[in-house]
């Protein structure tokens, strides 16, 4: 069903690719509507449609010449007409016969199979509900062009607090868990989120008390389930200065699990250098100095590992060493133990297999940084416990049963949330490396910014670049968000093939990382509402503005007391409706 709206302007240039529509008196047309042209070929030999998105409205009078004439027409004493017109840009010319509209044609609001045509939707084997229009009508992105298929990834950026970036974030992820896009691979897919800000995320598996009516119609426009995450496992650091391994969180201390590593874990699996995740370690000598503990720390745990299988014993979790500094002490089981044992390797009694080439104070450069961040850290890495308590702490998400989780480091400091991130995500690439590209596994990871930013280089942003680069054939799927994309590596934003902009700063919104918005939603990224936000994919030339729907999961404590039974009368209600 289509309803005329207007017709192509016949004073302005018309082309293929873009062109103006004279508004019909009583009628409206907006910024995001979607419009529909069919103009005769001058040849008579058929019809071209042409589809596009209105992204320029403007009013004016017609005959008057200066601007003090608005007065005289509004007395009366100077005839004027109102021109209403509306720049369109086409997204789509059905068949590809790129001849421009004429004049006069006729032009109809887009609805229904229009509108799918108009955005390509019909054409997306796999849709994604990515929120409604600003015409009440759902959109969708190509689950293609986020799985791999065709394109992986998906960029989110905008202000802190306004722009919702992390609720849009965990919408999309609502959206293909629960999606038929999946297919088989639906039981299988998998999520892994770091929570940086507070314990919202924590109340993820309980319904949102705060769901109104309209919400619940917005569910059922876009064909999404109004319901929690399901199968759902939180992690959280360690409480420090405890003994016991206590969760450090204060909203919700049950079913919570603790993440710890392992001594020999950290040197075995190489993850020594993340504990300088946020160093440049392109400065001076200290990389090839780090790169060469890693190394002999990785061979000493592996012939620990070698000395416990002849023994028949399980393996340890702490490193047994010669006897070093004055403490005179075999066994290495806290991360000051491991500090205190370099220290002795590379300063006190400097071995020249450890030190290598490098200089003394290369050598001290190291011990400083790892003394600085012994208080931070060091309650992450222990070799006290049992090899049959450690493994209950083991975080691994791709063998984890549970098909999403929560991993809080907002406790963390700077450097320690690097190093749990960095850390994650290597065991992650390195098991995916393995397997393969199924199961798909989707990283939610805000504040880009500081784990691969512009300048420099770290081990957790070459592991961000890898992942961004390669991640697409190993099923690895990142969702980063940012403030500010222009101060993140362009290799990880440019990558992602799904771009979603919401409230921007001024001078933000004017970087080249942005050039895919128009000039028009430039300036509109600057007065987005929360909720609000504008999605570029590869399929639609025209960024779409779409709204998504408040959460129906809780994301804070306050909003996780409606029961079953209130959730269950209000669907009641709205079936009746």
């Amino acid at each position: 069903m289509t309803m005329s709206i207007g017709f192509v302007l016949g004073t302005l240039e018309a082309t293929p690719l873009e062109f103006w529509v004279a508004v019909s008196p009583g009628h409206v047309l907006r910024l995001d509507d979607v419009v529909e042209v069919q103009t005769h070929r001058p040849d008579g030999e058929g019809v071209v449609r042409f589809y596009g998105v209105v992204d320029y409205v403007r009013t004016m009078y017609e005959g008057a010449q200066f601007d003090t004439d608005t007065f005289l027409v509004k007395s009366g004493s100077l005839p004027a007409n109102i021109s209403y017109a509306a720049h369109v840009q086409v997204t789509r010319i059905e068949p590809e016969e790129y001849l421009p509209p004429q004049p006069g044609d006729s032009v109809n609001l887009a609805v229904d199979e229009d509108l799918k045509r108009a955005l390509h939707f019909d054409g997306m084997e796999k849709r994604i509900p990515a929120g409604t229009m600003r015409n009440s009508f759902p959109a969708y992105l190509n689950y293609e062009f986020i799985n791999g298929e065709k394109g992986a990834h998906i960029n989110i950026s905008g202000v802190s607090g306004v722009a919702t970036k992390t609720s849009y974030a965990l919408f999309l992820l609502h959206s293909i868990f629960n999606s038929a896009a999946l297919g088989a691979q639906r039981a299988n897919t998998k999520a892994l989120i770091f929570n940086v800000k507070g314990e919202d995320l924590f109340f993820l598996d309980k319904s949102n008390s705060k769901l109104r009516s309209e919400d619940y119609t917005s569910y059922q426009t876009l064909g999404v389930p109004v319901e929690a995450f399901k199968d759902v496992r939180f992690c959280a650091a360690p409480r420090k200065g405890s003994h016991d391994v206590d969760p450090h969180l204060d909203q919700r201390p049950d079913n919570i699990s603790v993440y710890l590593w392992s001594i020999r874990e950290l040197c075995r699996d190489r993850l020594f250098s993340f504990l300088f995740a946020g160093e440049d370690l392109e400065r001076g000598n200290l990389g090839f100095l780090v790169a060469g503990v890693e190394e002999k720390l990785a061979r000493l745990a592996e012939d620990n590992d070698r000395a416990d299988k002849k023994a028949n014993r399980k393996p340890g979790v702490h490193l047994e060493v010669e006897p070093f500094g004055a403490l005179d002490k075999q066994e290495v089981e806290t991360f000051r133990d491991l500090i205190e044992f370099l220290e002795d390797k590379l300063v006190d009694n400097p071995d020249n297999s450890w030190l290598g080439r490098n200089a003394a104070s290369t050598a001290e450069a190291l011990i400083r940084r790892l003394w600085g961040i012994n208080n931070e850290i060091g309650h992450l890495i222990r070799g006290d416990l049992s090899p049959e308590r450690m493994t209950k702490y083991q975080l691994d998400p791709l063998s984890d049963a549970h098909r999403l989780t929560v991993v809080d480091i907002n406790k963390l400091g700077g450097k320690a949330q690097k190093f749990v991130v960095g850390v994650l995500l290597q065991k992650l690439f390195s098991e995916k490396e393995k397997r393969g590209q199924n199961p798909v596994v989707f990283i939610v990871l805000d504040e880009l910014n500081k784990y691969a930013p512009r300048e420099g280089r770290s081990p957790i942003k070459s592991l961000l670049v890898e992942i961004a680069e390669r991640g697409r054939s190993l099923g690895i799927i990142l969702i980063g968000a940012q403030q500010t994309a222009s101060e993140v590596e362009r290799r990880v934003v440019g990558q992602a093939a799904i771009r979603v902009v919401g409230r921007l700063d001024s001078a933000e919104a004017e970087r080249p990382e942005y050039n895919f918005l128009t000039g028009a939603c430039r300036k509109r990224s600057l007065l987005l509402k929360s909720g609000s936000m504008f999605v570029h994919q590869p399929e639609v030339p025209a960024p779409l503005l779409i709204n998504f729907p408040f959460p129906a999961y809780a994301t804070r404590e306050s909003e996780a007391s409606r029961t079953e039974a209130e959730i269950a009368q209000i669907e009641d209600d709205l079936d009746r409706f």
